[in-house]
Order: structure tokens, then sequence, then C-alpha cells
């Protein structure tokens, strides 16, 4: 189980459950303040686009080719998982204590996936808990995380042993003393490709779940009979999904529903087209077994991040390789996208691997600028508060769990509650637009109070550790 512990002020452990501590600068005295910050920015970015994007569908998750701002949220707490990795499993003595370590923490990401994402948790909207088994959804993000997590932690573990121990001049050093963790990456992409090309769709049926929908009980037949395609209803992702997971224990409300072959009111959610094609209906698994795999790449780049940061002292050394690595991500990632192979988050394509990877190399380079050189750590403290605790506010804000428990004390009516009041009251009426009332009311009554609760844990030395 999680606990909450009261510690020391100056002993902080990881928030997104990876590591027992945050990264430190190589004199082991001080935290590197950016990966706090880093982790608090991704996990707010998480809360924006969870709670603002229905009503600013930009910001949303695409509805299935590009690249919208929800869409690097996933990517970048795998990159800040994988940077973490190598700063924390340095301070394991001993093979069988650290193998110990990772399949316990393993085992809670789980646990708390399944509760939080497995559909037991009805919050923020629904005043109720339980999940039928039959129904239960086996992935989400802390799933996909712990999965992550233990593939390359054990591939770190066990491949210490076969690297030189020292790093030698040269722009290539890095890439040279972990070349083996790079074999563990191009071993994964080949499968990766192999099954998401080479994996022939059948046609399938399915049987509509959603009990508010006009065709609840209806068996729909989506026609597929093809290999290789990447499209929404025939692409290798859903196919093993379906066979592996079964249909029911997959998520019900994929982004396709807000793509323009579907709802007439694309990009936002709406009702269905008369002429929709049947897999509109259909259930998707964007983090998945085989999204999954592909996945992985983007905590072994994110572990490339923290061998620089563990053996290169300098800064402008530091800098040169994150800042060349994240342009050249980026560059090959859009050649790919709009040569080969198109940006998709729920196939996880590696179009999207290059192009996310390459934006959280750039955007984790701009903030340790800022803030371990230049030493701007003020104007970033609620980043940061949130980065020291951010397995508390992704529970409690981006899974809606404080905002169900308010909820729960209303007055002659469910929808009259403290949350719903003040959302219309003090920024949808003040504002007199639904949709900039409740980006407001995101930033600041969610991002902004939960950095201060943080803010104040801190000064406790109160932390949520995994």
């Amino acid at each position: 189980m999680a606990e909450i512990k009261a510690e020391p002020a100056q002993r902080h452990t990881l928030a997104i459950p990876m590591a027992d501590d945050s990264a430190q600068k190589p004199n082991k005295t001080q935290r590197v303040a950016s990966l706090d910050i880093f982790r608090g920015l991704t996990v707010a970015l998480m809360i924006l686009v969870d709670d603002a994007g229905g009503e600013w569908p930009v910001i949303g998750h695409a509805p299935w080719h590009g690249c919208n701002l929800a869409d690097f949220v996933m990517p970048f707490f795998l990159f800040i998982v994988g940077m973490a990795i190598p700063l924390a499993l340095k301070r394991i003595p001993g093979k069988g204590k650290a193998i110990q370590k990772v399949g316990f923490r393993t085992l809670k990401l789980l646990f708390w996936g399944l509760l939080l994402q497995g559909g037991y948790s009805h919050a923020p909207d629904k005043l109720t808990y339980g999940v039928d088994m039959k129904m239960i959804r086996f992935c989400g993000i802390l799933q996909r995380i712990a999965f992550a997590y233990l593939v390359v932690a054990l591939a770190e573990i066990f491949l210490k042993d076969a690297q030189p121990k020292d790093v030698s001049a040269g722009h290539f050093s890095v890439f040279r003393l972990y070349c083996w963790h790079w074999l563990v990456g191009a071993c994964i992409l080949i499968m990766y490709l192999a099954l998401l090309y080479g994996t022939y769709v059948p046609d399938w049926q399915f049987t509509v779940q959603n009990k508010d929908s006009a065709d609840y009980g209806k068996v729909f037949t989506v026609a597929c009979n093809v290999r290789g395609k990447l499209d929404p209803p025939c692409n290798a992702v859903g196919y093993i999904d379906r066979e592996v997971l079964g249909i029911n224990h997959m998520y019900q409300r994929p982004a396709w529903r807000r793509s323009r072959a579907c709802t007439v009111n694309s990009p936002y959610e709406g009702p269905f087209k008369d002429a929709a094609p049947s897999w509109c209906h259909a259930p998707f698994e964007p983090e998945g077994i085989l999204s999954s795999i592909s996945a992985v790449l983007s905590t072994i780049i994110g572990v490339h991040f923290g061998h620089v940061l563990v053996h290169l002292k300098g800064h402008s050394e530091r800098l040169r390789q994150w800042i060349m690595m994240g342009i050249a991500l980026l560059i090959l990632g859009i050649v790919l996208h709009f040569t080969a192979i198109p940006l998709n988050k729920q196939l996880y394509t590696f179009s999207y691997v290059c192009v996310t990877s390459g934006a959280a190399a750039l955007v984790f380079s701009a903030i340790y600028i800022l803030v371990d050189i230049w030493d701007l750590k003020l104007v970033f403290l609620p980043l940061k508060w949130i980065g020291m605790n951010a397995m508390l506010v992704y529970v409690m804000a981006a899974e809606g769990i404080f905002a169900g428990f308010i909820n729960g004390w209303y007055y002659q009516d469910p929808h009259n509650t403290l949350v719903y009041w003040i959302q219309k009251h003090i920024f949808i009426g003040v504002w007199h637009s639904r949709r900039v009332g409740i980006l407001l009311y995101v930033i600041f009554a969610e991002i902004l109070f939960w950095a201060i609760i943080a803010g104040i844990l801190h000064r406790s030395g109160i932390y949520w550790k995994l």
C-alpha cells in the first residue's frame, strides 16, 4: 500500500513513484530542482487537459492522427520516470535489493492504477463506487508507467555489469557507455513495428455496453480483413487488445468518438452522425498492450538523459547532449510523420515517440537553464511543490478523488455542491463564458490550489511515497 510519511525537510521522496529520491547534483548535497519542476509541470498539464479539454478540444487528445497538448502528457511522464531510474538505482546497494524494490514498486503502481482507472472509482461526478468485474478496465496511465518502469529498471540493473566504469571524452561517450540499453530499445522497436505492420486483422464484432446509449445492447460488425493499416477500426493495436484483454475490459470512451467520421460536433463530443461507421460505438484502449511496448522507448530515452546527468558534470556538456538529441528527435519524428508513420498517441507510433521525446528534452533543457543555471527557482515554486508531491496531486486532482468527496456533500440536489457553486458563480458567472470560466477554474481552483496544499505539506516534510 502507499503510505503518507512525515520526513525531515532535507529528504524528499519522488512523487511519481519511480524511485525513492529525486535527482541530485553531482555533489549529492542538493536536488536538481528542474526535475521536480518538470514533474510538477507534467502533472499540472494533465489536470488542465483532463478538466478543461472538453471545453477546449484544441488542448485535448487528438481524435486519431495528430498531436495536441494532451498528447504530450504521457510521454513526459515516461521521460521523467526514465531520468529518475539511474539516479535512484545507483543509491541501492546490491542487485537483489534493487530488484526487490523495483518489483514491489511496480505492484503498488498496478494496484493504484486498477483502483483509480479500472472503474472502481466513479469520482468526481458519480457518488458511487465499485466495478463489475466483467467490465473492469485492465490498462491505464499508472499501469503503463509500471510496465515501462519495470522493463527499463530491470534492464538498468542487469546490464550494469556489461558496461565500462568510466566515460571517455567525446560527444558520443555516453552512448558508447550504454550501448546495450540502446540495443534493448532497438529490439523493442523492431518487435513493435513487426506486430503493427505484420499482424492480420480479421472482421470483428462488439455489443454496445453503454446503458445511456440509444444503441445499448446492439451488435455491430466491423469489416477489416487487412494487414498493416493504421486507421481506427483495423489496426493491430486494437486487435491485440481485443484478443488478449477482451473487448469489455477496454476503454469505453476513446478519443476517436470526436472524429469527423463519427460526430456532428467534431472535435467536440456530441451525438453520432446518422451515417457514422460502426466502429465509432466501439471501445479502444489507448494504454493497451502493443502501444505500451512502444511506450517503453520514451522511458529509455529518458534514461539516457539521466545517464548524462550522472556522468557529465558541467552544465554546458549536459545541455549540449540534451539539446542536440532533442532537436534530432524532433526532426526525425516530423519527417516520419509527413513521409511514412503518422503521429498517433493511441497507437504510440515511432514518429510520436520521437516528437514527444524531443519536446520533453527541449522543455527539460529550458527548465534546467532557467532554474539550475540562472537560479530562477522562485517563479516555479508552485510547480516544484506539485512535483515533490506529484502522486498526491495526481490522485486527488487529476483523478478527481477530492472533488468527488466534496460533491458528496450537497443540498437537496446532487448538483448543488460547493464544486458546482464555485464553477458557476465565481468563474463562469463572472466571465459570462463557460469555456473561459472552466479554464480559469482549472488553473486557479485546481492547479494553484493543489500547488499551495503541496507547498504546505512540503514545509511539514510530508510526502506520498510509493
